[in-house]
């Protein structure tokens, strides 16, 4: 008898490596899109230093991006609930002399 005969098709086992649990830290990030997909780059932007380095890159396809948007959205009302109001600051534009102090 197959092992997989008894298994749920709707449930996915999600590996997670050591190395990529361990996350990457980004404070900006550029989103650009095409008729096909959307391209995120999380970009680790340090005080003081004029390059940056894109620390990670995905590409969604357009209905994943919704998705995405969608999930980011309703967990920031459930964070906004549990610890209050998260406060907006200027949006960072690249190019310009921004000065950022640490």
């Amino acid at each position: 008898m197959d092992n997989n005969q008894n298994q749920d098709p709707n449930n996915i086992n999600i590996n997670l490596n050591e190395m990529v649990a361990a996350g990457v830290y980004c404070n900006l990030a550029l989103v650009n899109h095409s008729p096909s997909e959307f391209v995120l780059d999380f970009i680790q932007l340090m005080p003081g230093v004029q390059q940056a380095n894109v620390r990670s890159r995905v590409i969604l396809a357009p209905l994943h991006a919704k998705r995405v948007m969608a999930a980011l959205q309703q967990n920031i009302a459930n964070y906004e609930q549990q610890f209050g109001e998260i406060k907006e600051v200027e949006p960072f534009v690249l190019g310009q002399n921004n000065n950022v102090n640490a």
